[in-house]
Parts: C-alpha cells; sequence; structure tokens
C-alpha cells in the first residue's frame, strides 16, 4: 500500500512470541520490542538510560512459525514493519487507541550475539513469483557483485 508509515525498531524481546493458528490454519505470532534509548547526561558525564517504548508486534504466516522457533525472551531483535493504530470503544464508551507493529521482517542482532542461520525451502504459495524470489537467492548473485546501501 502507498504512503503506508514504515519503522525500523531495535530491541528486546519482553517475552517468548506468542505463536497462534486461526481457524484458516495461518500461523500468527505476537510479541513486545521493548526499545529503551541511552541518553548522556551532560551534568553527570554518565549515560542514562531514557524512557522505553514497548512495541506489540505481530508476524504472519511462515515467518510467525520461523520467529517463534528461533527467538525467545530476552533476544536482541531489528524488527521491520508497518506501523498501525488501532481503535477501539470500551464497553463503558471509553475511546481508546494503540500502536502496533505487523512485521515485514525480524532477525537477531548481531551486535552483541552471533547466530547460524538454517535456510528453509519455499512453499509455492508463498505470494513470490521465480522472478521475484529464486529458490536459491543466494547462488544467484554474481560472485564479485556488491552490496550498495
Amino acid at each position: 500500500m502507498a504512503n503506508e508509515t514504515t519503522i525500523t525498531i531495535v530491541g528486546n524481546l519482553t517475552d517468548d512470541p506468542e505463536l497462534r493458528f486461526l481457524p484458516n490454519g495461518t500461523a500468527m505470532a505476537k510479541f513486545i520490542v521493548a526499545s529503551t534509548p541511552r541518553i548522556f547526561d551532560r551534568e553527570s558525564g554518565q549515560w542514562k538510560d531514557g524512557d522505553p517504548l514497548f512495541l506489540p508486534c505481530t508476524a504472519w504466516r511462515e515467518m510467525a512459525e520461523h520467529l517463534a522457533e528461533s527467538l525467545n525472551k530476552g533476544t536482541r531483535v531489528v524488527v521491520q514493519g508497518r506501523l498501525r493504530l488501532s481503535r477501539w470503544e470500551t464497553e463503558q464508551g471509553e475511546k481508546r487507541s494503540a500502536h502496533q507493529l505487523d512485521v515485514e521482517e525480524i532477525g537477531p542482532s548481531l551486535r552483541f550475539a552471533t547466530a547460524k542461520v538454517a535456510k528453509t525451502t519455499r512453499s509455492k504459495s508463498d505470494g513470490f513469483t521465480p522472478a521475484q524470489a529464486p529458490d536459491n537467492a543466494w547462488d544467484s548473485a554474481p560472485a564479485d557483485a556488491k552490496v550498495g546501501f
């Protein structure tokens, strides 16, 4: 969709991801990422924790299953997705709202950890055509290809 707000957040999982399956069999994982900025206090000359952000996140399908198998409470992660605002009204008539992140990509942060990657096989229903996502994307790039940022 056009004009969606996409963000990237780096933080720690506050608990193990909660994996559920909808009645139609679709996997869904819910989790919360806590991100706390570090702020330099000029008066004391020391770094201090700022106000933490706790952002609820939802991942779908194979990604939901993979992250539930791979990540657990306390893992430092990098999450990218679409920010969404949910609005509702309580039974007492109070209006409420909350932001959450619909996850498009997630992985462990390798700043203070290591990870072993195990490639999975693609299903035909993953929404990609072979031209968009070859079965072996790692081998499809030329050996002298450079990645630019």
